[in-house]
């Protein structure tokens, strides 16, 4: 696995089913006995006219967006986490039958990768 198919594989498993699933969890939601705070804000949504329920979903879709692209930019080395002097370097590995593949490196920004491929979606134009 490459740093494309890294990212095309994050954005089916992680942006697109996170944005579906929290759609779905506001209109249904699930369990024998869903959170309160759940269940109130499924009916606040459902109350919602349709033009707000697009609106609350473009809300979900930036908030999954920026939370992967943080994510990926810390793994980058773009954006640190550490209050020290000295910054770690993260690697992301794939290990598959014993052998090691890196994921990400110098040269290959995995948040630019994923900026790329969900720009349309999030922001509704070509970046």
């Amino acid at each position: 696995m490459d740093a494309d198919e890294f990212i095309a594989s994050i954005k089916v498993a992680v942006h697109d089913s996170t944005i579906c699933g929290t759609q779905a969890m506001l209109e249904h939601p699930s369990g024998r006995k869903p959170p309160e705070k759940i269940v109130q804000l499924s009916q606040w949504y459902n109350a919602l006219p349709e033009s707000d329920k697009d609106r609350v979903r473009e809300v979900i879709t930036l908030a999954v967006h920026g939370s992967v692209f943080g994510l990926l930019c810390v793994l980058d080395g773009v954006q640190v986490i550490e209050s020290s002097v000295e910054k770690s370097d993260f690697e992301l590995h794939q290990v598959r039958e014993g052998a090691r593949n890196i994921i990400n490196g110098k040269n290959i920004s995995l948040h630019d990768i994923y900026q790329s491929e969900v720009w349309n979606d999030v922001y509704g134009s070509k970046a």
